[in-house]
């Protein structure tokens, strides 16, 4: 099990993967917007969605959860 966590204060800008989704290591999972920048948040391991904790508008903070990778 792989947690993905915040590196930043951002906004979810867009959701591009939902739970159950197969994933592979460096896919993208959401895509953050933070000073007018567009910041991809990538999986670093392959594996199954098993919890997404965003959704599209949510404001995160450094080290928020992000989704859980199985």
């Amino acid at each position: 099990m792989a947690e993905v966590r915040a590196e930043m204060v951002a906004n979810v800008w867009k959701v591009v993967v939902a739970a159950g989704d197969a994933v592979e290591d460096g896919d993208t999972l959401v895509i953050l917007e933070s000073m007018k920048m567009e910041i991809p948040v990538l999986a670093e391991d392959a594996g199954v969605v098993a919890q997404l904790k965003v959704a599209e508008g949510d404001v995160i903070q450094e080290g928020d959860l992000i989704a859980v990778i199985e």
